[in-house]
């Protein structure tokens, strides 16, 4: 029965290849980044003079504020189409599946795609190694060999990507195996709560005391662990605060809507405050990495004043290489994936562009409404964001960084730029719902 099962599951409904693809595709991408950006660092800790603990300490920072948005990124493509897979796999339960055979088909279904995309994800890793050996540091080629993995932590890699795929399966199982006529109703809401503000904001708060208090009291590897520990969890944290910040927004704008694609706007961000935070998480990390990006100009600009040794020289320059390449990885994962949320979003709300078409609704207020509940959050989700990374760096580096003209400038550059792919991303995403509507 099992294999039955399965291979109902792998059949895509008539039309609907790209809910096949699209997971590929997602994961294929999260194991390349992930093995570029591990395969990078690495180079760094081979070095061994006085200079490497600062380049070490720079590598894990850049190192975690990357990753979390990635495993990030890996957990959408594992949930992408999810609310297909739930129908499905309803229906085979209430035709009497059981509920082992019904988990162990759709965890081995999103493993085999996971692992598709794993395969293709480490292809893409061995061919951009070589472009990444000719990056320059220390007035030299980092070298092939250099940012080449060994076998075991690429495989490493690889079973992380697939525990991601299967975990977040057997989590989305739960609701279906317990009440699949919920399911196959849409009689289940997604709610996110109060406690979530509490819970951020103290974690950002704490955040703050021990950036302020380690660099004085431990070691230089101590305080790289730490920061770099604690720069990845503010990334979480604002996962975590983010839909409840976008619900109470979509309330207020729902009491205030005039027109037809207002109302729509905040009702689909209401339906699902998670599914909304997804779709503009990407411009959440941009806007985290701008204020990075920002002050990390202005040092560069202090240190590289005139009259600096050539070491100091040397430094400033290989600091704005990393900088650089932080950035477009961190670009690369915004694209990635807003254009799998919002994919994967208009996938999944067949049935409500269905529904709205049987009602006359036209397919440009659909897409209006659908705009605006991606964009209207963004200015808050980029404040909010930046607001949280300036609390942190503020005990490093000081106001004085963080509001520096060049600072300001290279924030408002990097989030402008994170505004516009979200932009660019819906705008090429409105082929694929005009399909959906069409097909309803």
């Amino acid at each position: 029965m099992n294999a039955r099962v399965l291979a109902l599951l792998l059949r895509p409904s008539p039309g609907q290849n790209s809910v096949i693809a699209l997971p590929v595709v997602a994961f294929g991408i999260v194991t390349a980044l992930v093995l570029t950006v591990v395969g990078g660092a690495q180079s760094f800790w081979a070095w061994t003079d006085a200079y490497a603990p600062l380049y070490q300490a720079l590598a894990a920072i850049a190192l975690a504020l990357l990753i979390v948005p990635l495993m990030g990124l890996g957990g959408a493509a594992a949930r992408l189409s999810a609310r297909r897979r739930d129908e499905r796999l309803s229906t085979l339960r209430l035709l009497g599946v059981t509920p082992a055979g019904v988990g162990v088909a759709t965890v081995l279904e999103s493993v085999l795609l996971a692992g598709a995309g794993a395969v293709a994800g480490v292809l893409g890793y061995l061919a951009l190694s070589p472009l990444i050996g000719l990056i320059p540091f220390r007035g030299e080629a980092l070298g092939v060999a250099a940012v080449l993995l060994p076998v075991p932590s690429v495989m490493a890699v690889v079973g992380a990507v697939l525990v991601v795929a299967a975990g977040s399966a057997a989590l989305g199982l739960r609701r279906v195996v317990i009440s699949p006529l919920g399911v196959r109703t849409r009689a289940a809401a997604s709610g996110v709560h109060w406690w979530r503000i509490v819970l951020g904001l103290s974690a950002i708060a704490m955040a703050f005391v021990l950036i302020s208090v380690v660099p004085q009291i431990a070691g230089l590897v101590t305080t790289i662990v730490v920061l770099s520990l604690l720069f990845g969890a503010a990334l979480a944290v604002l996962n975590l605060i983010g839909p409840w910040v976008l619900k109470v927004s979509a309330s207020r704008q729902l009491r205030r809507a005039a027109v037809p694609e207002r109302l729509l706007a905040a009702r689909i961000v209401l339906d699902s405050p998670k599914a909304a935070w997804r779709q503009v998480s990407g411009i959440a990390m941009a806007s985290f990495m701008a204020v990075f990006a920002g002050t990390g100009v202005s040092l560069m600009n202090v240190l590289g004043a005139e009259g600096a040794a050539a070491s100091d020289i040397a430094l400033v320059e290989d600091m704005r290489t990393g900088l650089i390449i932080t950035l477009v990885a961190s670009f690369l994962m915004v694209a990635a994936s807003v254009g799998v949320n919002q994919a994967s979003g208009i996938l999944d709300e067949h049935e409500l562009h269905r529904s709205l078409h049987y009602l006359g609704v036209p397919l440009e207020t659909v897409d209006r409404a659908r705009r605006r509940a991606i964009m209207s959050p963004l200015l808050i989700t980029a404040i909010g964001s930046a607001v949280c990374a300036g609390v942190l760096v503020f005990p490093l580096l000081g106001i004085a960084m963080i509001v520096a003209p060049l600072s300001l400038l290279t924030i408002t550059l990097v989030v402008g730029a994170g505004i516009a792919v979200v932009w660019l991303s819906t705008t090429a995403t409105r082929p694929l719902l005009a399909r959906s509507f069409a097909a309803a």
